[in-house]
């Protein structure tokens, strides 16, 4: 038969008109999500008007001067610096093959929570105040005049919002494209310590205890008693990390999320951020976040009665962790020590 031409410079692998067929569906079928490497997509598309993708945030650097409060230049250029950086921690990483694949799969996408009527996309990082910025999210969505009117409970519920895992292929490269996304973090050991502290000693956690408790003290606890197997209510912290650190861990299944890596819940190094709020920022990084994301209409960042800064709390808690288990643990976490510029621990000791 008369063989079929193809475009010079393309190579298609295998014979015919079928697989070819094929080998586009299966590109597809990845969701393209358009290789969001880094640096974006191309503008939207003009069949799209203005008020269906809202203002086009991909590049903070080019937005206008928002507020003349002295303060935000600072933070913006600040905003900017941390942009750099991750970028550099990003490519660095991906020289050394250690950095993430090239492509984005639904299931990344569900810690992504939409906000159509303001063009908002935030990926949400629990420990590092997701209840409040939830709070928030439904004040602006019209469901509560302030944050704090808010349950916690009521901010975590099955269907509170949707999330960017629910929509179509085309839509969710419209919202990456084109919604402002930002993303807040924190020192990665103060983060866990404080899921630690949360998840296995207050007593109303039961349920962690039962599904994460018994099994760490299963398989972490030298004699348990035979209570401790029941109820799983009095785990150590340095049996946490024993369990977080056990390779039998990850074959059980992926952690969960209040003690999984930032990067592996948010891709930062897959889709680029616009805003990266730190907790030990919080406050001031919030107000910047809230002036973008409605100027019209401001929404107050409720202030915690809590101290940001844990550090000591959490040199106290490795101070029972072995030096070999200190060094493990850091490997686990080691990237997002290096992607969000967050300095090694002075109290470590990793031998």
């Amino acid at each position: 038969g008369e063989r079929e031409r193809r475009p010079r410079g393309m190579r298609w692998r295998g014979r015919g008109r079928g697989q070819a067929a094929r080998l586009a569906a299966l590109c597809l079928g990845s969701f393209l999500l358009a290789m969001f490497l880094h640096g974006g997509l191309s503008p939207a598309s003009d069949q799209l008007n203005e008020m269906e993708i809202g203002p086009d945030n991909t590049d903070l650097a080019s937005q206008p001067p928002l507020l003349s409060t002295p303060a935000f230049p600072d933070v913006r250029r600040e905003q900017r610096a941390r942009r750099e950086l991750l970028d550099e921690a990003c490519a660095s990483h991906r020289r050394r093959g250690e950095g993430p694949r090239r492509l984005l799969t639904a299931s990344d996408l569900r810690h992504l929570v939409v906000d159509d009527r303001h063009g908002l996309l935030y990926c949400y990082v629990p420990k590092v105040a997701c209840t409040n910025w939830k709070r928030v999210l439904l004040v602006l969505a019209g469901q509560a005049a302030r944050p704090l009117d808010i349950p916690a409970g009521r901010a975590h519920a099955a269907g509170a919002f949707r999330t960017l895992d629910s929509f179509a292929p085309a839509e969710i490269n419209r919202r990456l494209r084109t919604y402002l996304k930002f993303l807040f973090v924190r020192e990665p050991f103060e983060r866990l310590v404080s899921a630690y502290r949360n998840k296995f000693t207050r007593a109303y956690n039961t349920a962690f205890h039962r599904r994460y408790g018994t099994r760490i003290i299963r398989r972490h606890r030298r004699r348990p008693s035979a209570r401790a197997l029941r109820h799983g209510a009095d785990v150590t912290f340095a049996e946490f990390v024993w369990y977080l650190t056990d390779p039998r861990t990850r074959r059980d299944g992926p952690f969960n999320e209040h003690w999984d890596t930032i990067h592996s819940l948010c891709h930062p190094c897959l889709i680029r951020y616009d805003v990266l709020g730190r907790y030990e920022t919080l406050e001031r990084d919030a107000r910047y976040l809230l002036s973008l994301a409605s100027p019209q209409h401001p929404v107050t960042f409720p202030r915690s009665s809590r101290s940001v800064t844990t550090t000591g709390l959490a040199a106290a808690y490795f101070r029972n962790v072995s030096p070999f288990y200190q060094r493990k643990l850091f490997q686990l976490y080691r990237l997002d020590f290096a992607l969000f510029n967050y300095s090694v621990p002075a109290y470590l000791n990793m031998g």
